[in-house]
């Protein structure tokens, strides 16, 4: 398996495997494939966090972390969101997933972030050291199972003092 960043001439095929991933999941397919173009289009995309993992001479997973604040009434804190983390259905299982996911962290560090937020599933986050956001008195800006919605500190004390609810950019509208 090779990991590296995207590039213009992925986005076609990264689309198609968004699609595809998606679609046979548990809640199916949300639009995921826009919302990656609408987070590539804004100002803050970053591209070094974007990428896909090849095997077999094609794309078989993708990741991709965007910027997100903790707002409260006196402060804001940025951090990242991992929307989407997707491998082709056939791949899965094979730790593709989880090779995109500790890279993404990997290069989120070398960045200075202090977190990665990420709305999935319960059994399959936790193993990589994300807890329910709401150990830190960090919500949702939407209604969400608590132990969906989860957060992982990427250096020590990432998350010390700092509450509030996630403000997501205005691709996730």
């Amino acid at each position: 398996m090779i990991i590296k960043t995207i590039n213009l001439e992925d986005y076609k095929e990264v689309a198609e495997l968004i699609r595809e991933s998606f679609s046979q999941s548990e809640h199916g397919y949300g639009n995921e494939a826009e919302l990656v173009d609408k987070i590539r289009n804004e100002e803050g995309y970053i591209k070094d966090l974007e990428i896909v993992a090849f095997e077999d001479g094609k794309i078989t997973g993708h990741g991709l972390l965007s910027e997100v604040s903790i707002v409260n009434q006196s402060q804001s804190f940025k951090g990242l969101v991992l929307a989407p983390l997707d491998v082709l259905p056939a791949y899965q299982g094979k730790g593709i997933g989880a090779a995109i996911l500790l890279e993404l962290e990997k290069r989120a560090k070398i960045l200075d972030y202090s977190f990665i937020s990420i709305l999935g599933h319960e059994s399959y986050y936790p193993r990589f050291g994300y807890v329910p956001a709401s150990q830190y008195q960090i919500q949702a800006p939407f209604e969400v199972p608590d132990e969906n919605f989860m957060i992982k500190e990427l250096i020590e004390g990432g998350l010390e003092g700092k509450s509030g609810v996630i403000q997501y950019s205005e691709a996730f509208n």
